[in-house]
């Protein structure tokens, strides 16, 4: 579905970009913990919001897709 393939090139996007910042803080420190724990919450939120509003959107599709076909009343 095409809801399921864009959620999860925006979820690898902003995975690889975390996992990029994530090296670079471990290795050289770069910013605040305080502030690379914020941007670890951000990155987790964009994540389960993208997926689940893509399941979201799957699942009414295709609910409206059966009822068309006549498999549901």
């Amino acid at each position: 579905m095409k809801a399921m393939k864009i959620a999860s090139i925006i979820s690898g996007i902003v995975l690889a970009v975390y996992a990029i910042m994530f090296l670079v803080q471990i290795w050289m420190e770069a910013m605040s913990w305080t502030l690379f724990f914020k941007w670890t919450l951000t990155a987790a939120v964009i994540i389960v919001v993208t997926f689940g509003l893509a399941l979201l959107y799957r699942e009414y599709v295709e609910e409206k897709e059966m009822k068309k076909e006549k498999y549901l009343d």
